[in-house]
């Protein structure tokens, strides 16, 4: 009856333990990065996909009030440069500005000449300070919001009165045209303007929130009906949704850039703060002095010593080193066994006709044992330690 034994694992055969610990940071990353990628994902599933856009069916778009419109054969258009949005004014269209605060002050200029004396009807939402003054000139917006979104008229505009109770509130408005109908106040100030041309038929209607706009607030108040009344007035609607990429958004000669906002010492000071940081870390590196040897306070067995030590040259790979490690201290131990004195125990010219004459072996093995290239791999240097210590073996036997 034969019995298996399983052989023994060595210092340098890895555990479960060592594996878990050499991998759980790599693991810890890849969660981690799992989690937020994740995290990220719900936070931009929430994003306002389409927002104030007529083409869109999210809660934020307004495709609803466009349909509406359709049914009642107002025609929307969607552009998103400024030359379509100039080149479409004229006395039977509907001008809508969805973020006027994403305009530069030059397209704010050549935008309001560009329906000023058009004749027709433009509409503005949420404008605020940024913009208001150049597209409405004698509006300003107040720069604290509303309390609440649902508010009343409290105006003389036909269509205010018609629609009632209906979410204006949020930017708030003051104006110094005599003419104007100021409604849906809130603390004094309206939420709603609309402002006649100083000559024909056209109008400009600054409105404080887009919510009456908006796919899930259309069915609420009397949302729908201010929407389709402020924007179903001309045959011909244009919803221009301002774009980043427009070429008309470039800065123009004159305009100043990013840097030019920054103060003029700005360079000086930032440099300043680069050297305080190079002394600060000067100052924390002496601080702590040069490297003392210090001998350890307690006695470590000589085993231990040698496992850190292999488990060290294993982490880093340094197979060369652990063998030079091995052949120079078999070396030492070897030189007195065969009469080399301490001080020629690393050379092969003296260590190894002693050995050989004390061995009667080979000499050329002899010199790849203990004077050869490093190993090539883990196997290679377990065979080359059990190699040294045979050898020694051998040389101490009687």
């Amino acid at each position: 009856m034969t019995t298996e034994v399983t052989p023994p694992s060595t210092s340098a055969s890895p555990t479960a333990r060592q594996v878990w610990t050499r991998s759980r940071g790599i693991a810890l990353a890849l969660v981690l990065l799992l989690a937020g990628a994740v995290a990220i994902a719900v936070v931009r599933s929430d994003a306002r996909h389409g927002e104030l856009d007529p083409r869109s069916a999210d809660a934020y778009g307004s495709r609803a009030v466009a349909e509406l419109l359709a049914d009642r054969g107002v025609q929307t258009e969607v552009v998103t440069t400024l030359d379509e949005a100039a080149g479409a004014t004229g006395p039977d269209t509907t001008l809508l500005v969805a973020v006027p605060d994403l305009l530069t002050p030059g397209q704010q200029t050549r935008l309001h000449s560009a329906f000023a004396g058009s004749g027709g009807r433009t509409v503005l939402v949420s404008s605020g300070s940024s913009s208001v003054e150049r597209l409405a000139p004698g509006v300003t917006a107040d720069p604290a919001t509303s309390f609440g979104s649902t508010l009343s008229p409290d105006c003389a505009l036909p269509a205010a009165r018609r629609a009632g109770t209906a979410d204006t509130g949020g930017i708030r408005y003051t104006t110094t045209h005599l003419t104007a109908d100021e409604c849906y106040p809130s603390e004094r100030l309206s939420t709603l303007l609309r402002l006649p041309a100083p000559s024909g038929e056209g109008d400009t209607v600054v409105l404080g929130a887009p919510d009456i706009l908006l796919n899930n607030r259309l069915d609420q108040h009397g949302n729908a009906s201010l929407a389709l009344q402020l924007l179903g007035s001309r045959p011909h609607l244009v919803w221009y949704l301002p774009s980043l990429a427009d070429a008309s958004a470039a800065p123009e000669e004159g305009e100043r850039g990013f840097f030019d906002l920054l103060p003029s010492g700005w360079l000086w000071g930032t440099l300043q703060l680069f050297v305080a940081a190079a002394l600060a870390a000067l100052w924390r590196t002496r601080r702590l002095g040069p490297l003392v040897a210090e001998r350890l306070p307690v006695a470590i067995r000589a085993s231990e010593t040698a496992e850190g030590r292999a488990r060290l040259y294993r982490k880093a790979n340094a197979r060369d080193r652990a063998a030079t490690a091995l052949r120079t201290t078999t070396r030492t131990r070897l030189a007195p066994l065969v009469g080399v004195p301490a001080s020629q125990a690393q050379a092969p010219e003296a260590l190894l006709p002693a050995l050989s004459a004390h061995l009667q072996g080979d000499g050329p093995s002899l010199h790849a044992l203990l004077f050869g290239p490093p190993p090539g791999d883990d196997t290679a240097l377990i065979r080359l330690a059990d190699q040294l210590d045979a050898l020694e073996r051998e040389v101490r036997r009687p």
